[in-house]
């Protein structure tokens, strides 16, 4: 198993902590500040990216994401240092895919030919919505007209462009639903992610709803609705959901993403980074410090990480098994059975079969349109 992690892939994550301003849903490890020391941050990334390097060494590298908070706040010299250095540390792919999440306000977009020419090569938008009352609902300090011209200017600077947006909104109609996604794929170039309102705890949204002061919300079926319309509409217009909330033209899916969801190998540096990496045919888990400062600090003294976990079998298999059913092309059988030490049970897959939320491909597992809709439910069976 020591070379399992090709089966998906190596990329590179790269944590920018940083926001203009906190939007009440958001659980990210996001902050809000004024003092920003770029050179100081630069000089934490590489010596990450060297540390992190030596212990991976002659890998190729498939994929850079660079992720926040807001990394469109980072100056462009910023990220064209950090990705010179990935491409001299690691082998670059021929076809490297170089990722930054952007919010499409104008600073943020007067930047997008400078990221180009820096390497980044695909812009993913935080729109959320496209309607300014919501917008202001969720946060946003961006408005619709401020995100199309953004788009645009993304459009003419970048091959792919996606950008998000968030259904299941305070009082929020399927009708409605349906003539933004509608607006929306009218602007898409090649991806979309589309995700459901989650209420998480210790946000602005989670509190506000534990005193009954969130209201609005669709109810359940009303946000099922829309999760099946949302399926049906995008893959009406050529772009269906490679997996459960990200939907693009065929050719066009985030790679990086993948790595994940396939169960490859991938670094994390920054405030908060998770990663998962293989050593001596080790799978581990790595973890870097939360708080910004602190993170700061120990990137200064040689190592950003908090932790690094061995994952035993079984937590390999369930971490493979709860990724892969995300994606249409769903988990290889073997691949489980070698990483976890056991095999699924048949008894649960034939059940699973025969109401129609699983299908066996050959020797993979996949999700049916239905299950993909109660796929918690369906990954539960199948871990017990």
């Amino acid at each position: 198993m020591a070379d399992d992690w090709r089966n998906g892939g190596f990329g590179l994550y790269v944590h920018w902590p940083f926001c203009e301003a906190k939007c009440p849903y958001c659980d990210f490890n996001s902050h809000v500040s004024r003092n920003i020391y770029q050179k100081q941050w630069l000089e934490c990334y590489l010596s990450e990216l060297k540390r992190s390097a030596a212990e991976t060494p002659d890998r190729v590298l498939n994929t850079i994401f660079f992720g926040g908070g807001t990394p469109s706040l980072m100056n462009p010299d910023t990220v064209a240092a950090v990705i010179d250095e990935a491409r001299a540390l690691w082998r670059p792919a021929n076809n490297m895919e170089i990722t930054l999440e952007a919010n499409p306000g104008s600073v943020e977009a007067g930047r997008f030919a400078a990221y180009r020419d820096a390497g980044v090569n695909r812009i993913s938008m935080g729109v959320q919505a496209l309607n300014d009352e919501d917008l202001r609902r969720l946060g946003r300090i961006h408005t619709v007209a401020e995100a199309r011209t953004a788009f645009d200017i993304a459009r003419a600077c970048f091959d792919r462009v996606s950008f998000d947006l968030i259904y299941a909104r305070q009082h929020q109609t399927l009708a409605a639903w349906q003539s933004e996604l509608s607006e929306a794929l009218s602007m898409a170039v090649d991806h979309l992610s589309l995700y459901q309102l989650t209420i998480e705890d210790g946000t602005a949204f989670g509190d506000r709803y534990a005193v009954g002061k969130l209201r609005g919300l669709p109810e359940d079926d009303s946000a099922a609705d829309m999760y099946l319309a949302t399926q049906e509409i995008c893959e009406a217009h050529g772009l269906p959901a490679y997996e459960i909330s990200n939907h693009a033209r065929p050719g066009a899916e985030s790679q990086h993403n993948l790595i994940y969801w396939r169960y490859g190998d991938y670094v994390g540096i920054g405030p908060g980074a998770h990663g998962r990496i293989t050593r001596n045919g080790q799978k581990f888990a790595t973890e870097t410090h939360l708080a910004p400062q602190r993170w700061l600090n120990a990137a200064l003294n040689g190592n950003g990480e908090k932790s690094l976990a061995p994952l035993t079998q079984e937590e390999q298999g369930s971490e493979y098994l709860m990724m892969g059913m995300r994606i249409l092309e769903g988990l290889d059988i073997d691949r489980y059975a070698a990483l976890s030490g056991r095999t699924l049970r048949k008894e649960v897959i034939d059940h699973l079969t025969d109401i129609d939320m699983v299908r066996v491909i050959g020797t993979r597992l996949v999700a049916t349109k239905n299950g993909r809709a109660v796929l918690n439910a369906v990954v539960r069976e199948l871990l017990e």
